[in-house]
């Protein structure tokens, strides 16, 4: 197979890091293994899971000791948190990350922190779900929220974002309306009541989500910033019946914004394929898939590339927690793109320096260039 443990890695969508302890004894590794939120999932069904057991073995290789999580875990015990990160993302060749800290934990890395312990450049990307439920617990009205949101929006490129998110796949589907400032406003006093109660606020109102979608569109179209769109599978509360990215298909044809739809839709990837093809602004991810698919990726990824321009794929590890998730999707997805394209070459369909050059834009330069980090 083609040898691409040489290219490096722009991973454009990923989460913070917790502190080591978070994930020090089996029961807290194993349940990061898995979208699942039931214990009894991170329990009984996790370590029965290809995903854990191959990344125990794999783990184990690299820290020369028995392949057991046991093991595993008392071998990275041994060493400081710091330099076990910088070795797995140096030996994983990972030389750019692009972080959303929409949902921070109480214990998990802020960008600050993020910066310090990781061995290359980590950008922050703006999740507008949690900008505007923080908004809508500060401001009194209606029009001064959606003011400060705008406000926030247009400042963010110079404050270092590189690009919007939004989760509104889990929060109240792909299916994006236009809705009346009217529907909105109402939405609005809805959640603000809720928050006036309990100081916080989940913003799960679909007028109000897509009123907000519709002004951050304009904004990216208007700086040509990429847009993050969670699409598919996630965690437990994603609703794949809501979450196709199918769905998208009207907001798609009303911006020409850079959308960058995540996790190939997973599983509805051939959808996402249609539409990356068709449409010359709309990007496709293959985070969250890659990993988790384990097996499957080769499949998934014979049909993308058969598709899809190889000039709109972007490779991501969609990481979170600790720093392993980020070097076993790492090593799944060269994986996974080399066992593809050597077949390929096999086939005639590309030559050896087109499959290279088509690994090197997947893994690096189709992110390197679509958020302008020349």
């Amino acid at each position: 197979m083609l040898d691409l443990r040489t290219i490096p890695i722009f991973d454009h969508h990923a989460h913070p890091l917790l502190p080591a302890e978070a994930t020090a004894v089996p029961q807290t590794f194993q349940r990061w293994f898995t979208e699942s939120s039931d214990p009894l999932v991170h329990k009984r069904d996790t370590p029965h899971s290809l995903f854990l057991r191959s990344g125990v073995r794999w783990l184990a290789e690299f820290l020369d000791c028995e392949a057991t999580l046991e093991a595993v875990l008392e071998a990275r015990g041994q060493r400081p948190y710091t330099q076990w990160i910088n070795a797995l993302f140096k030996d994983a060749r990972i030389e750019h990350v692009l972080c959303d800290y929409g949902y921070l934990s109480d214990d998990g890395y802020d960008a600050e922190k993020m910066q310090a312990v990781l061995p290359c450049p980590v950008q922050p990307i703006l999740r507008i779900e949690s900008l505007a439920e923080k908004l809508i617990c500060e401001q009194a009205a209606f029009f001064t929220f959606v003011e400060a949101f705008q406000e926030a929006l247009s400042k963010a490129q110079a404050e270092g974002i590189v690009a919007f998110k939004s989760i509104v796949a889990y929060r109240s589907g792909l299916e994006v309306k236009r809705p009346s400032t009217r529907d909105a406003h109402d939405a609005f006093n809805r959640l603000k009541e809720i928050a006036n109660c309990s100081d916080n606020v989940r913003l799960d109102d679909k007028p109000l989500n897509d009123f907000l979608l519709g002004i951050m569109v304009e904004e990216a179209a208007r700086r040509q910033m990429p847009i993050q769109f969670h699409t598919g599978f996630g965690d437990q509360d994603a609703d794949l019946r809501t979450a196709n990215p199918l769905g998208l298909r009207s907001l798609i044809e009303q911006t020409d914004a850079p959308l960058v739809l995540l996790h190939a839709g997973w599983p509805y990837y051939r959808e996402l394929a249609h539409l990356t093809a068709v449409y010359p602004h709309v990007y496709i991810d293959l985070s969250l898939a890659i990993p988790f698919a384990t097996t499957g990726i080769p499949t998934m990824l014979r049909e993308i590339l058969g598709m899809t321009p190889l000039n709109k794929i972007l490779f991501a590890t969609d990481a979170f927690t600790m720093p392993e998730i980020y070097w076993l999707a790492a090593r799944w997805g060269r994986w996974g793109l080399s066992k593809v394209l050597t077949e390929f070459v096999a086939e005639g369909f590309l030559t050896q320096p087109e499959a290279l050059h088509t690994a090197e834009a997947i893994l690096f330069a189709n992110a390197r260039d679509l958020y302008q980090q020349k």
